[in-house]
């Protein structure tokens, strides 16, 4: 069963707020002591923590649900409920959270970067807070709110400095395991690799880069052919890419065209991917006819080290040449190709160092607005007006006077008439409902 998972669900809830205390404070010699019922606690929040210590999304694979913990209710002598604590799930720096239509929420694109997924609920008032002139001993108190739940959709879009692409059975996996310390599944057959691997070059200076081994590509990828759309995306963030062609006679076509195919499929799947910088490698020489070639310079301008090998397309004839000639199993070149992709991930980095990262943020919905469902029923939304109705004994002279008075100052009235309500309609806000009089 494969580690590595770049794709997954998450149901994140946030947890419940506790229901607010109806308590009387009584006390010996202490006539009509007033209300005392204390406040619930908050229900804590879901949030999403880009952590690089996080590899895949595997850990959601078949436990999907993460959930905050509830606030404790209130209770008498003005005790407050305790708070539920919030909730961190950590996931891989790249990680890009979609709701279930499709439409891009959050991209967590680095260590540290956080988004709530879901809001905990909001405790309720106890009856001490409901406490006025006119109201002297309330007998009510508020319900606790039930925290935000919903799916998201997780995708992990891999952030390495360098991308090896290339057709499959070229050497990527044999080459990040001459340079790195990854250690991939290597065999002598097509699609050995069906996963992206990590590895850290360290380089002389003690600088690291990241070189992602991204599985083989085939014609066709940006359609979809061969899992092509769940290894591209990993290519999307990559600074520099490392284009290797195989120069063994067991190639699927010479140097030229595979290199032809390969800047296509990037093309159609993202076309900004095609000018990436990047370094086009001949890889495999120990297999070449007639011993490995030599390097070729390209018509690029040398003096512009972000442009290593320029997006330049490969001539008629699949001659225009290497920047580098490797061989993973024998080092040859390895130790040039380390530097030239160095220098490239350098010059990258430092056009970024203008660019901030981002995050997407979910606007918190506000405000009331009225619709009316196909029963012809009217229903309130917005927090507020759902909070309003929200009491423990809805029963009571006091508490009906006090959902008006709340109703009112929140403009639910106004509202309601502008969307047509009649005497006599049923009016929903929540699990609440009455029939509409215009005099409200």
């Amino acid at each position: 069963m494969s580690g590595f998972v770049d794709e997954a669900q998450l149901n994140a809830r946030g947890g419940d707020g506790g229901a607010g205390a109806v308590s009387t404070r009584r006390e010996a010699h202490v006539p009509q002591g007033g209300p005392d019922g204390g406040d619930g606690g908050d229900g804590g929040d879901v949030w999403l923590v880009a952590d690089h210590n996080v590899a895949s999304l595997l850990a959601f694979r078949d436990h999907p649900h993460r959930r905050a913990e509830s606030g404790t209710h209130g209770m008498g002598k003005r005790r407050h409920g305790r708070s539920g604590a919030d909730l961190e799930v950590r996931v891989p720096p790249g990680t890009v959270v979609s709701d279930t239509e499709g439409e891009v929420l959050a991209d967590l694109a680095h260590h540290g970067d956080r988004w709530q997924a879901a809001r905990g609920g909001t405790g309720g008032r106890g009856n001490a807070r409901f406490l006025s002139n006119r109201r002297r001993a309330p007998s009510f108190a508020e319900q606790g709110e039930a925290g935000e739940e919903r799916w998201l959709n997780l995708e992990l879009k891999l952030m390495a400095d360098v991308a090896l692409v290339g057709f499959p059975n070229v050497g990527k996996s044999t080459l990040i395991s001459r340079i790195s310390a990854a250690r991939p599944r290597i065999a002598d057959y097509p699609f050995t690799t069906l996963e992206p691997n990590l590895g850290v070059v360290r380089l002389d200076d003690g600088d690291e880069m990241v070189v992602a081994d991204i599985p083989g590509l085939i014609e066709g990828a940006s359609e979809g052919r061969g899992l092509g759309h769940r290894f591209l995306r990993h290519v999307e963030r990559a600074r520099v890419l490392a284009v290797l062609l195989d120069l063994s006679p067991l190639a699927p076509a010479p140097p030229g065209e595979q290199e032809r195919v390969l800047l296509g499929e990037l093309r159609a799947f993202r076309p900004d991917l095609a000018e990436r910088p990047r370094v086009v490698v001949g890889s495999r020489a120990d297999l070449a006819e007639g011993g490995p070639p030599a390097p070729a310079e390209r018509s690029v301008d040398r003096s512009d080290p972000f442009e290593p090998s320029g997006p330049s397309e490969p001539s008629d004839d699949g001659t225009s040449g290497f920047d580098h000639v490797v061989s993973g199993v024998t080092g040859l070149g390895l130790p040039a190709l380390v530097g030239g992709l160095a220098d490239a991930v350098r010059a990258a980095r430092a056009a970024e160092e203008t660019v901030d990262g981002f995050v997407v943020h979910r606007p918190a919905p506000g405000g009331i607005t009225v619709v009316r469902d196909p029963d012809g029923v009217l229903r309130v939304e917005g927090r507020a007006a759902e909070r309003a109705v929200h009491l423990s004994d809805v029963t009571t002279p006091d508490a009906v006077a006090y959902i008006t008075g709340r109703l009112q100052r929140l403009g639910v009235p106004k509202a309601l008439a502008k969307a047509g309500a009649k005497e006599g309609d049923e009016v929903r806000i929540g699990a609440f409902s009455f029939d509409y009089l215009p005099d409200l």
